[in-house]
């Protein structure tokens, strides 16, 4: 059984004392200001079930509307159509280069000040469909760029195979093409959708109600704990995400790539 080195176990040790020196005293402040009666309050609270619905909800629509746009908008990457192509790929560029926290702005606030017709409903609901719009977009052509790089990753062999047999494109795509297409993306689909999760605390910068601002309202009234309880929140999601992509990569492993 080989050693570790003494420098690693040294390193890693002064590791361990720098973040219990770092962490203790702000743990210690927060344990002291949590009591029964007021993590009851807080977690019974109409503001935190909403919070909390919100960040879910428009994390799973943005996941609905934007797999199958992103799979739209890489197919419009791929055309022969030069045109069509060339404005995909600038569209997907523009997206992929400017912040997520712009976009939302850009699309709640957009309409209004270039003179349209606010097409958002009113109140919490319009800031709602509209973050949601934001993410499907932003996300749709980051899934685009996996979805064009799987599918091209399939040997061209395997198409033209399928062609002997007699099969259309469509049968090709959806028999032979797409089955490996999502052994090869889902690693880097679920990463994609893990950072989804967290994004969607962006969406209070159009006032959207979601768990971190809920935490932010009542940090300001000195309260340190809702902060921790809501990082406890994403990490217990995304590990959940992370044990179910786990579970699902291992059941497509009989697609040796």
């Amino acid at each position: 059984m080989r050693k570790r080195p003494a420098a690693l176990t040294a390193a890693a040790a002064a590791l361990l004392v720098f973040f219990a020196v770092t962490f203790a005293y702000p743990l210690s402040r927060m344990l002291a200001q949590i009591t029964p009666e007021g993590a009851a309050a807080v977690f019974s609270s109409t503001v935190f079930r909403r919070a909390v619905g919100s960040s879910c909800l428009s994390g799973a629509l943005t996941v609905l509307f934007a797999l199958p746009l992103g799979l739209v908008v890489a197919f419009g990457s791929m055309s022969r159509c030069a045109p069509l192509r060339g404005v995909v790929k600038t569209f997907v560029w523009v997206i992929r280069g400017t912040p997520l926290m712009l976009q939302i702005i850009v699309i709640y606030l957009g309409p209004g000040l270039l003179g349209m017709n606010n097409p958002w409903p009113s109140g919490s609901g319009g800031r709602m469909v509209a973050a949601v719009v934001a993410f499907a977009i932003n996300y749709a052509c980051y899934f685009s760029e996996i979805y064009r790089g799987g599918i091209e990753a399939v040997p061209k062999g395997q198409t033209e195979a399928g062609q002997v047999l007699g099969m259309t494109r469509t049968q090709i795509f959806f028999k032979v093409t797409l089955l490996q297409v999502v052994k090869r993306i889902l690693p880097p689909m679920g990463n994609e959708i893990i950072t989804l999760v967290k994004d969607t605390s962006l969406a209070n910068t159009i006032a959207n109600k979601e768990i971190i601002m809920m935490a932010k309202e009542y940090s300001a009234k000195g309260l340190i704990w809702p902060l921790f309880s809501t990082a406890l929140f994403f990490l217990v999601f995304v590990g959940a995400l992370t044990l179910l992509f786990n579970w699902a990569e291992k059941k497509l492993d009989y697609f040796r790539c």
